[in-house]
């Protein structure tokens, strides 16, 4: 999952949310300095990623794209499922999602000396182009697709990703819908036992 997806699936707990968005750019155990919400949060996107990549659902969605893509297909899934959230988000959540988008804009803004250096660099592109919320637009994906190619130096090919999205759209959505389920239930358990 996603930028999106990590902060949605994160209880109502501010500091578990912040660490669920940094763990990306925390490496191996470099995070006991940090309060113990935000350690949970980190442990909590671990176990979100490695659920993710077990399940089945996800792995027909990427044999869809593996022939084209190799070991990006994970990646490019990734975008496609925040663009479902984002497109479906009042299926998921009674905040209208420009509202909530900018919260976390104000929130992560306000932890700006705890983020690493990483998500510090990232963090003025994502609000400038306000990625959280145009994840909703195909138009919003192509560029986040764009983005990740050009960080690859085209060797991805993600930006034609697209192209695969328009062409199984409906799988996509139906993959994306039934994996969803799945994975609220599977977080609203993990909870418990961070």
């Amino acid at each position: 999952m996603n930028f999106l997806a990590h902060l949605y699936l994160s209880p109502n707990n501010p500091h578990i949310m912040l660490g669920n968005f940094i763990a990306d750019h925390v490496r191996g155990n470099k995070f006991k300095h940090l309060p113990e919400d935000i350690q949970k949060g980190i442990y909590l996107h671990r176990n979100i990623d490695t659920f993710t990549d077990a399940n089945e659902i996800v792995r027909i969605s990427k044999r869809r794209l593996h022939e084209r893509y190799g070991h990006y297909d994970g990646v490019i899934i990734d975008i496609f499922y925040d663009h479902f959230l984002a497109k479906n988000w009042d299926q998921y959540s009674q905040i209208p999602l420009d509202i909530y988008t900018n919260s976390i804009y104000r929130y992560l803004q306000s932890q700006i000396d705890i983020l690493p250096d990483k998500t510090k660099e990232l963090l003025p592109y994502m609000i400038k182009y306000n990625w959280l919320y145009n994840y909703k637009f195909t138009e919003g994906i192509q560029d986040v697709l764009n983005g990740m190619n050009r960080r690859t130096r085209g060797k991805s090919k993600m930006n034609l990703a697209s192209e695969d999205l328009q062409l199984y759209y409906k799988e996509f959505e139906n993959d994306f819908q039934a994996f969803m389920f799945e994975l609220i239930n599977f977080v609203s358990i993990e909870i418990d036992k961070l």
